[in-house]
């Protein structure tokens, strides 16, 4: 009876033994084991697909794809496309990721967009590695920055796309110098962006360092945002967005727009900036609308905030001549010139709404 038992065992862990694929078992993928070279020359984009593709379709709970420490990669426009087995999936960055340096090597390939995760429901992107978009030959190129210039470029690859992906996190990477945009969220939702540091030089062209937009449930939260555009961006579609406890600057500051490009009627709503730190930005919050009839601004608070103005006008609010801003409501302001003795002010322009406590500058809100 005992041998029985013994056999019968053995015959239990031999069948699920030779049942069940060596893949499958494995969590972590690593893109070394998969062709990597890590040299920071050889092109090692398929070896990163072929990781991904692997952890993608296991079936095992949490697979990793895993980038090394002390290792350069060079990765090519790239999708990491879902759905995937698993209800949860990691992609830890240790080393850096490159991007090609040359504009010259995008020719035939997606110029828009560096690297895109889509489709995927439980990602999470992590790991203190750095994403680098080497974008300062495209920043020598830009029709934004050099709009009189022959053959300047009007497609620039953002680096870093969550794109129609559901309850995925990034945190703890670093990501420097993309062309554009560094990290964007785009039609997604129930996304979380924590402890990141971007950066880029102050005079990098539309170089924003997160840009959320068609995209609902985004906290964006503890990061430090260095750049030459907007630290954070708000598009269109959006709803229910945080962005909390940022350390801004340089840069533009916390931005809701550019909307109602095309005078169609936009929704934004559920919008929260608290606890942010600008330091040597050209402006603190704003929202920002092309002059149409499609946008119209209510229900805005801006309550306790405290800093200095290096221009004149530290509150603007210039709405729209056709479309009144209404229930503007200001409260516990004090923004004093950083200049010794210098006054500063406010201006309005069709702006409705009421004011509580100190409001410093005087406001300028009509009733």
């Amino acid at each position: 009876m005992k041998a029985m038992g013994v056999f019968a065992l053995m015959l239990i862990f031999g069948l699920f033994s030779a049942d069940l694929p060596f893949s499958s078992a494995r969590t972590i993928f690593n893109v070394l084991d998969y062709g990597a070279k890590a040299d920071g020359k050889t092109d090692d984009s398929n070896a990163f697909s072929a990781a991904w593709k692997a952890a993608c379709s296991a079936a095992t709970q949490n697979p990793t794809v895993m980038v090394p420490s002390s290792k350069d990669f060079l990765v090519y426009p790239l999708t990491f496309h879902g759905p995937c087995k698993s209800s949860n999936i990691s992609f830890k960055v240790i080393g850096t990721i490159n991007a090609p340096s040359s504009p010259s090597v995008w020719r035939g390939r997606n110029a828009r967009r560096w690297l895109i995760f889509h489709g995927v429901t439980g990602l999470l992107i992590t790991g203190n590695g750095t994403f680098n978009g080497h974008g300062s030959e495209w920043w020598d190129l830009s029709c934004a920055d050099h709009p009189n210039m022959i053959g300047c470029a009007t497609v620039l690859p953002m680096a870093l796309n969550i794109i129609s992906c559901k309850q995925s996190t990034i945190s703890d990477i670093y990501t420097i110098d993309s062309a554009v945009f560094h990290v964007v969220v785009n039609q997604s939702s129930d996304i979380l962006v924590k402890n990141m540091h971007i950066t880029a030089p102050e005079s990098s062209p539309n170089t924003d360092g997160i840009h959320v937009e068609h995209s609902q449930n985004v906290l964006v939260n503890n990061s430090v945002i260095a750049t030459g555009d907007d630290c954070v961006s708000i598009g269109e579609l959006s709803s229910n967005i945080t962005v909390s406890y940022i350390t801004c600057g340089p840069g533009h500051g916390v931005s809701i727009g550019s909307l109602g490009k095309y005078g169609n009627s936009v929704k934004v709503e559920d919008i929260h900036v608290k606890k942010v730190n600008f330091k040597g930005t050209t402006n603190g919050v704003r929202i920002k609308t092309w002059q149409s009839t499609g946008v119209h601004i209510s229900e805005v608070t801006y309550d306790d905030i405290v800093g200095t103005s290096s221009s004149k006008r530290a509150i603007n609010l210039n709405c729209s001549q056709s479309v009144a801003c209404t229930g503007i409501y200001l409260s516990n302001i004090k923004i004093e010139s950083d200049k010794s003795g210098q006054q500063v002010i406010s201006e309005c322009t069709n702006a409705h709404g009421t004011n509580s406590g100190v409001v410093q500058p005087k406001s300028c809100l009509q009733s």
